[in-house]
């Protein structure tokens, strides 16, 4: 084998070990019907945690039209399992006074990436749910088209 054959080669396993190593435990994204989030349609997933050492960051993924009317947005946050039973209420900021929007734009869709738990130990191993709801005064709230969790570990 040439040297750079081997050098490649090593470069290869180098990208394929550390490419697999996704500190990422759940991220998902789901397409709001109709851009239209209603509370009965909130967002839901399961995670196992083992490490109860290893500190954690969870994010909301949020993506809206030009449509959305208003400059902030209130969620809650349910993080239920092994004995916890924790709801928080957020709100996050979308547009400047003057309403420019915060987030990243393509067209008329803004992306935003929210912390919600930072540097987060769970108490316990075992399976939790985490669950976000829209908690604004209009239900359906108008303008949602996509929301997502992300879970990743420090």
């Amino acid at each position: 084998m040439t040297k750079t054959k081997f050098i490649l080669l090593f470069l290869m396993v180098l990208l394929f070990i550390f490419g697999c190593n996704n500190t990422n435990l759940v991220d998902t994204n789901v397409n709001v019907e109709d851009n239209s989030w209603t509370y009965a349609k909130s967002i839901k997933t399961t995670v196992e945690i083992k490490d109860t050492i290893q500190t954690y960051q969870l994010y909301f993924k949020l993506r809206h039209t030009t449509d959305y009317r208003y400059a902030n947005l209130y969620v809650v946050l349910h993080l239920k399992g092994n004995g916890l039973n924790k709801s928080t209420r957020y709100q996050f900021k979308l547009a400047k006074n003057d309403g420019e929007w915060l987030g990243k734009g393509s067209g008329d869709l803004y992306t935003y990436n929210f912390p919600l738990l930072t540097n987060y130990h769970f108490a316990k191993s075992g399976k939790y749910e985490i669950e976000i709801e829209q908690n604004m005064r209009d239900n359906p709230l108008i303008g949602i088209s996509d929301v997502g969790i992300t879970l990743v570990k420090q």
